[in-house]
């Protein structure tokens, strides 16, 4: 994709979204992008009240449900690489009730990151089983929810 199409892509806000407000078009790791730029989202959602949180989640994974697809439909491709909002919910589950801290969040993003690269089971039988946008979302919000798991256990054993 050259320049022009993809400021023509990015035009429509559902594929803005989906592309993680071109943090997809990284030619090296757009899915580290993508991680990169829920940072701020995530630290926003973490300084929410749980409901809060729960609703903003909520939201995400099921706005990233209707983008991705719609994003993946437009291109022709069951799970394209620039599509990259399934990490940014991902994250975004990775840090649910997590204090904020630049130790968490870099801890988080590094987990998280393993974790979609590598798709150990169950993530990659997620992965495998579901098709369109839920299929794209959901091997991320479990590589999340797996991350999220980590980083309290680790809050609470006190490791950090």
């Amino acid at each position: 994709m050259n320049l022009s199409q993809k400021w023509e892509f990015m035009r429509n806000p559902v594929r803005l979204l989906a592309v993680g407000f071109g943090s997809g078009f990284m030619p090296k790791a757009p899915g580290t992008a993508g991680t990169l730029a829920a940072v701020p989202m995530a630290l926003v959602i973490t300084a929410l009240p749980v409901l809060g949180q729960c609703i903003a989640l909520a939201l995400i994974i099921g706005l990233g449900c209707y983008v991705c697809g719609a994003a993946a439909k437009f291109l022709g491709i069951e799970d394209p690489g620039i599509v990259v909002w399934d990490e940014i919910a991902g994250f975004c589950v990775a840090m649910f009730l997590v204090p904020a801290s630049v130790a968490t969040v870099f801890l988080g993003f590094l987990i998280f990151r393993l974790f979609d690269i590598l798709k150990p089971w169950p993530i990659s039988n997620v992965e495998h089983s579901l098709s369109g946008g839920v299929g794209i979302m959901m091997d991320d919000v479990v590589a999340g929810a797996f991350t999220c798991a980590i980083l309290h256990g680790i809050i609470y054993f006190d490791f950090l």
